[in-house]
């Protein structure tokens, strides 16, 4: 989903932070890499591919390799924009993605209160942790 905001983010990709998070948690869960050596930001056939895109192909790669998501708990840290209003949408998209229900889904939002990178606005960040069950 989109959240309009008048900085917004740069990456290879479309630098949506919280889902790059949630792949490499569920990928270094499993033992299967992180997104850097899946989806190197090197190669340029995934120069602006939707993080969802990925993910749908993470999700993939774990029921082949006999894993399933139980849960999956997110959260972003930043100033700005305010994500609140945005956090039960987020929610159910990734659940959707993830293939469990919406309440083995968690997504928060924090500040730095006015520290590091993310508190001087300069970027956002994003922690992840999952279950998963073979």
């Amino acid at each position: 989903m989109h959240i309009d905001h008048a900085e917004g983010l740069a990456g290879h990709s479309d630098a949506d932070v919280a889902v790059h998070a949630l792949m490499d948690a569920l990928l270094g869960a499993a033992g299967l890499g992180d997104i850097g050596e899946l989806f190197p930001d090197t190669d340029p056939a995934f120069e602006g591919a939707s993080s969802m895109a990925l993910l749908e192909r993470v999700i993939a790669w774990l029921a082949n390799s006999g894993w399933k998501v139980e849960n999956a708990d997110v959260t972003i840290v930043c100033e700005r924009p305010r994500l609140s209003g945005y956090r039960l949408e987020m929610r159910e998209h990734l659940a959707a993605a993830l293939g469990v229900a919406s309440d083995a889904v968690s997504v928060k939002a924090t500040t730095t209160e006015g520290m590091g990178f993310e508190g001087r606005g300069e970027g956002i960040a994003a922690h992840a942790v999952c279950l998963l069950s073979r």
